[in-house]
């Protein structure tokens, strides 16, 4: 097992949505270090069950299902397989999204935003529903889900992004004020910039530039959120609920404008004004 492995999830249950690599994919290798048998969810089936697979190289209990949870059917379906399987459910790890649909709002259109929202904020209605009536039942549980500082700050070309974001957080507090009752804490845990991509996708230049204006130095690997998430899973978060807890190297707590833009202006529509149109 990983070197992280304190034992402080045993006899724990955990679903990860979006689990089939990247972030997802490494919170359910570190909360099965950690003890939990890991339900790991992702659109694509075959990269679930690569996931779990290698949890179970690893000596630990894990099921890869391929469900979209955008679907309520999927949804039920999915925790209907997780419950038979392991008996019970006391984590889940809303991850599933969507990272690459960056347009400009004039290049949006209805299908897009459907998409983008449904993906990023409906799933974790969905999924946050079926695991909250489980955990009432069992006066107990921990919902974790995967914000971005777009919730706060905003990301040029991302406004169903930032809008689905900005949806979770507010959805975090208010569910931790209904589920507190029923013994469910709540919380959220904002990523900064992020690696996710393939090993060698980007170069050390590309590397050193996207970290430039993070004030500890560097972007992001997978590997630096799971502390979190596990945290906000296990006992030594018994008082916490309601909160987003960033992890970023500091990127949105500083005075800074940023040195670069992935959407960059040049990729701004061009918009002819009327003729005859002055700026105000």
């Amino acid at each position: 097992m990983s070197t992280t492995e304190t034992g402080k999830l045993d006899g724990q249950v955990a679903i990860v949505t979006g689990g089939g690599g990247g972030i997802g994919g490494a919170v359910a290798k570190r909360l099965a270090a950690e003890g939990a048998a890991v339900v790991v969810d992702d659109i694509d089936e075959s990269r679930a069950v690569t996931v779990a697979d290698q949890i179970k190289g690893a000596g630990g209990r894990a099921l890869g299902i391929g469900a979209d949870v955008s679907d309520p059917a999927e949804v039920d379906r999915l925790f209907e397989t997780a419950l038979a399987e392991f008996g019970d459910l006391t984590i889940l790890v809303n991850n599933a999204g969507l990272i690459n649909q960056s347009r400009h709002f004039f290049e949006g259109d209805l299908e897009w935003w459907s998409l983008v929202l449904g993906t990023n904020l409906t799933s974790v209605y969905l999924c946050s529903d079926r695991a909250a009536r489980i955990m009432a039942r069992r006066r107990g549980g921990a919902i974790i889900s995967s914000s971005s500082g777009g919730a706060t700050r905003a990301h040029r070309g991302n406004v169903a992004y930032d809008a689905a974001k900005g949806g979770i957080e507010a959805a975090t507090r208010a569910l931790a004020l209904d589920l507190a009752p029923y013994g469910i804490r709540v919380n959220a845990v904002a990523p900064g910039a992020i690696d996710v991509s393939p090993p060698g996708t980007l170069s050390d230049e590309e590397r050193a530039q996207r970290g430039a204006s993070i004030p500890l130095g560097r972007i992001g690997v997978p590997e630096d959120l799971t502390g979190a998430y596990a945290f906000l899973a296990g006992p030594d978060a018994a008082y916490v609920t309601g909160v987003v807890v960033s992890v970023d190297g500091g990127m949105v707590s500083q005075q800074r404008s940023a040195e670069i833009d992935i959407f960059g202006l040049d990729r701004y529509p061009a918009i002819e004004p009327e003729p005859g149109f002055e700026r105000a």
